[in-house]
């Protein structure tokens, strides 16, 4: 992770939340950024902030019968050299398959806290969650749900553009959440949304101090354009 990436994550994350970032895109123009609500952290009080190394999953039958397909027969596909391919910084986020199995698990967990990954964020469910949690390990999902992928499911790609639900998700494109959800901040808008995300919050700050003052909620608008 370079430099200017520690630094703005350590800003992100001790000056910023996700719905000030999300108000200004939407004033930028990118009004369609959030991941779907049904996305959320693991235990509630988790906050993610990194780059995105997006991963392409897709369901599998297992009838025995071998396919003519580059991955037949290979269990959980290119996931394992997806998982070992994380760079400190970075975040899995997954996306692609059926709501019939676990996208992560606890070993996957620990091998990214070894590497510095960021965290996990799956378009679909988690086991291991109490191990998960033990580790401290950031991940937002739809939920647990401990059926296994291996015989269900396979990583088909990675480090790939991927959508959820109409959002789109570059490689190294930023990603923030909180409870209130995740954001994806395109890399070529980040430096603009960041700046006037720090701006929005310090003014905000200013309106909350004058409404505890007796300023009404009306002149705080007007005074500061901000309510």
């Amino acid at each position: 992770m370079s430099g200017n990436d520690a630094a703005l994550f350590r800003q992100i994350s001790d000056e910023l939340f996700v719905a000030a970032l999300g108000d200004v895109l939407d004033t930028m123009g990118h009004q369609h950024q959030f991941l779907p609500a049904g996305i959320a952290p693991l235990e509630k009080s988790m906050r993610i902030v990194g780059r995105a190394m997006p991963v392409l999953e897709a369901d599998v039958v297992n009838d025995g019968a071998r396919s003519a397909g580059p991955l037949s027969g290979k269990p959980f596909g290119l996931m394992l050299e997806a998982l070992d391919d994380l760079k400190e910084g970075e975040i899995y986020i997954a996306t692609g398959a059926s709501l019939r199995y676990a996208l992560w698990g606890g070993l996957m967990s620990t091998r990214a806290q070894h590497l510095k990954a960021a965290g996990a964020i799956l378009d679909g469910y988690v086991r291991d969650a109490n191990e998960i949690e033990r580790l401290g390990f950031t991940v937002f999902c739809r939920g647990t749900y401990a059926q296994d992928q291996g015989v269900r499911g396979q990583v088909i790609d990675y480090r790939c553009t991927i959508e959820i639900e109409g959002v789109r998700i570059a490689p190294g494109d930023l990603l923030i959440g909180d409870r209130e959800g995740v954001l994806v901040v395109p890399r070529a808008a980040e430096a603009e949304a960041v700046a006037k995300a720090l701006d929005k919050v310090r003014t905000e700050n200013k309106v909350a101090d004058a409404i505890r003052g007796g300023m009404s909620a009306c002149e705080a608008l007007a005074t500061f354009g901000v309510m």
